[in-house]
């Protein structure tokens, strides 16, 4: 499989974590081998600015061809961000999925609770 950059955090459910440069706020996407068990992406759905989830709970959802798949935040925090641009491109998430496939960006609620996720060479034998 290939390889996933070491400069971001995953979780079990096949999402990533990038810290932005304030130390606050993340970004949020699917990873490259989530992305291709799913198969073509042709719709996501992201929640509202301004909502706030629980580590764990369902943000969204991405539909590919032949299924629907949650989308489960990381970490807890307030979205501040959702990418727009996926209404017209969901195959971004496919084509560039750490980069202009990203999801949703937010505000953390803890940021040591990043130190509960994966780094790069755990999520690598995590998913074989």
């Amino acid at each position: 499989m290939s390889s996933y950059p070491d400069d971001l955090y995953y979780t079990k459910d096949h999402e990533w974590v990038r810290l932005d440069a304030d130390g606050a706020t993340v970004t949020v996407g699917v990873t490259e081998f989530a992305q291709h068990e799913l198969g073509d992406i042709v719709y996501v759905t992201l929640p509202a600015v301004g909502a706030a989830f629980a580590a764990e709970e369902s943000f969204g959802t991405v539909e590919a061809v032949k299924t629907v798949s949650d989308l489960f935040m990381p970490v807890a925090g307030t979205i501040t961000e959702v990418n727009a641009g996926l209404d017209a491109d969901p195959q971004h998430v496919n084509e560039d999925p750490y980069g202009q496939g990203w999801m949703v960006r937010f505000t953390l609620a803890d940021a040591s609770s990043l130190d509960e996720l994966m780094r790069a060479e755990a999520y690598s034998q995590h998913v074989g």
